[in-house]
């Protein structure tokens, strides 16, 4: 007999073996010789057409183990629309686990730990009603509510009860360092210790665990994107926490949107989906108003306690020489350190300062492998490339002969530390920035301080928005509320009113009195005064009006190609004979090429071609077929990306 299995490769088709097994089937994991290695696939359905004159091997041995039918779809799905080889996405879906469980990989018995109780509010309880109208089919759903309104406890309170059924449920955060903060969270609730996955866990914990969630005895799982793919048995629910945030959309290597993709999975496994957010992404906002996605809010925050105060220092004014920090801001940070609080210091730029400058000769630190300015790090005494890690000291030798004499310019984190350090000499101060706070025991230890009152101010960047919460803080400090962006960037508007409404909920979420302080040389601008009169659904609606009005998601499809070579001619070249393959296509239209605006990276200039459709129908299937046939140089590397977030 024939099968035809899949190897998790960069091939877009299964192979055909023999088979001498009996009660083979879809979805069976298989050990087959492929070339001089053995390698494990899965037997795939027998709808791909066999090449001609080819030497068919046999299927050397069945594995004890074997992937779902929708698992399957899902794979096939994500292939067709992300424009990815199906056996990469299979990589995805089984990686490291097909070297399989050793007889000592045993699941861990489960770490009880004494819940507490909880009790939900009026509000939380309609929520969670209204979450288990919809059960055992396809829906999505959408809570929105304050920050600390108390949204993880209902959805806790629906995966409870999605467990007491048996059934499993997953819950994707947007970023790996959020599940150490959700996990204490989770086991005050549960009382015990959730699983997580994500791409810092060990092999060995990655086998066990995916041995554990394909026999159903691991019945809830939280992870970052990849645990998308995991070989659920009776998966019943799926959450995507902040729903909004720009990190589900993965933009290297198999370039995907986590919450689009996790939605596809729920359809195909007919289970309910809910999305969770303060501020809806405007895609998701466009689907509550098209009622393709039901949605309900929760008004007020948990207990009542009200939103910050907010108030606009305006820099040209109140600008102090050589400082960051006006005045105005020091006399109201004063007043809540007098009364114990904790205060954070935002500002959204790793490093010390993003931009060094020679005075003397005019010479820009800039990476050798990407078109990016360094980034001066205090920490390592280094100029560091935020898109390639390139690091270079900065004792670089003038015309002169002398060593440069560099001027820092802009704000980073570390040299917000410094000058808060200066105006506050006697404070207990900590930065919050992933260069920080890169390893678990880093991370552990500065929430520990905070909750210990060991630290009086946080100097934190973006990471500092999402999902922590800290009892005693209650004053925020925007020390560059810059809502201009960058004009690569068609989400700016979005992502800043995402970003500015979650800061403003870190404040304030057990005290009546918290504030937040927007340092701006803009005080005039329209999106910062709407944002401090709470009116982020009149902003994310006039968000919608203008992508409307320019013909731009979610009105219409785009999907980048990304052309990149050593070569800058070269990526020119291959970028305009794509151009001309792709306008054969009906209804699409072809921008481009251009160059990208970071042209190198990695040492590869990139040239970029946008396609733009309005048609309902499917296009990837046309492209990828039109891609699959090009004979593309060895020297050009081609980066499909569907659904661009931003176009650097």
């Amino acid at each position: 007999m024939k099968v035809q299995v899949l190897l998790p490769k960069v091939f877009n088709y299964p192979f055909t073996y023999y088979s001498n097994i009996s009660q083979i089937k879809t979805g069976d994991l298989v050990q087959v010789p492929f070339g001089s290695k053995k390698e494990i696939g899965v037997v795939w359905k027998n709808t791909y057409s066999e090449p001609k004159n080819i030497k068919i091997k046999s299927i050397e041995k069945k594995i004890n183990y074997s992937i779902d039918k929708k698992l399957i779809d899902f794979i096939e799905w994500f292939s067709t629309y992300n424009i990815v080889p199906i056996g990469l996405v299979l990589k995805m879906a089984i990686g490291a686990n097909i070297n399989f469980v050793k007889n000592n990989d045993e699941i861990n018995a489960l770490n009880k730990i004494k819940s507490k109780n909880f009790k939900l509010n009026n509000e939380q309880l309609s929520a969670l009603k209204f979450f288990e109208a919809v059960e055992n089919k396809f829906d999505v759903s959408v809570l929105q509510g304050v920050t600390g309104s108390g949204k993880t406890l209902v959805y806790f309170e629906r995966i409870k009860k999605i467990l007491k059924k048996n059934k499993q449920a997953l819950v994707l955060l947007p970023e790996i360092f959020l599940t150490n903060e959700f996990k204490s969270r989770f086991e005050d609730f549960f009382g015990f210790t959730p699983a997580i996955w994500h791409s810092k866990i060990t092999p060995k914990q990655k086998r066990i665990m995916w041995k554990g969630i394909l026999e159903n005895k691991i019945k809830l799982i939280v992870g970052a994107r990849s645990a998308l793919f995991l070989p659920f048995k009776k998966l019943g629910v799926i959450i995507v926490d902040e729903e909004h945030d720009t990190s589900y959309k993965q933009d290297e290597g198999v370039i995907y949107n986590a919450r689009d993709m996790a939605i596809s999975r729920a359809s195909i496994e007919k289970i309910p989906i809910h999305l969770i957010s303060s501020v809806p992404s405007v895609e998701t906002y466009n689907n509550i108003l098209n009622n393709k996605y039901r949605h309900i809010k929760i008004l007020n925050r948990f207990k009542n306690y009200p939103l910050p105060r907010t108030k606009i220092v305006n820099l040209k004014i109140d600008k102090t020489r050589n400082s960051l920090i006006s005045n105005k801001t020091v006399e109201m940070v004063n007043k809540f350190l007098k009364k114990g609080n904790q205060i954070l210091f935002f500002i959204n730029r790793r490093g010390f300062a993003p931009y060094l400058i020679c005075k003397k000769c005019g010479y820009k630190l800039v990476c050798s492998n990407c078109s990016m300015y360094l980034t001066f790090h205090k920490i390592k005494k280094k100029a560091i490339c935020h898109r390639c890690s390139f690091e270079k000291k900065v004792d670089i030798k003038c015309k002169s002969e002398k060593f440069c004499n560099f001027l820092m310019y802009g704000p980073g984190v570390e040299k917000v530390y410094d000058q808060v350090k200066n105006i506050f000499p006697n404070k207990k101060i900590s930065i919050f920035s992933s260069d920080y706070v890169r390893k678990k025991k880093d991370s552990n230890s500065l929430f520990d301080k905070i909750k210990n009152d060991d630290v009086d101010i946080l100097i934190g960047t973006q990471m500092i928005s999402k999902g922590f919460n800290f009892p005693r803080l209650n004053c925020i400090v925007v020390i560059d509320a810059d809502f201009s962006g960058r004009g690569y960037d068609l989400r700016t508007t979005e992502k800043n009113i995402q970003l500015y409404h979650q800061l403003s909920g870190r404040a304030g979420r057990f005290s009546s009195d918290s504030l937040i302080i927007y340092q701006t040389l803009s005080p005039e601008d329209q999106t910062l005064n709407e944002l401090i009169k709470d009116k982020s659904d009149e902003l994310i609606k006039n968000e919608l009006i203008v992508r409307k009005e320019n013909n731009l998601p979610p009105f219409v499809r785009l999907i980048s190609i990304i052309i990149s070579s050593n070569d800058h001619n070269l990526s020119l070249k291959g970028a305009k004979e794509i151009k001309l393959k792709l306008n054969e296509i009906e209804n699409l239209e072809i921008l481009g090429p251009v160059d990208s605006p970071l042209l190198k990276i990695k040492k590869n200039f990139r040239t970029r071609l946008l396609i733009k459709s309005t048609n309902q129908v499917l296009m990837q299937k046309k492209i990828a077929n039109m891609l699959n046939k090009l004979k593309i140089s060895s020297k050009i590397k081609l980066t499909v990306d569907v659904d661009p977030i931003n176009f650097a």
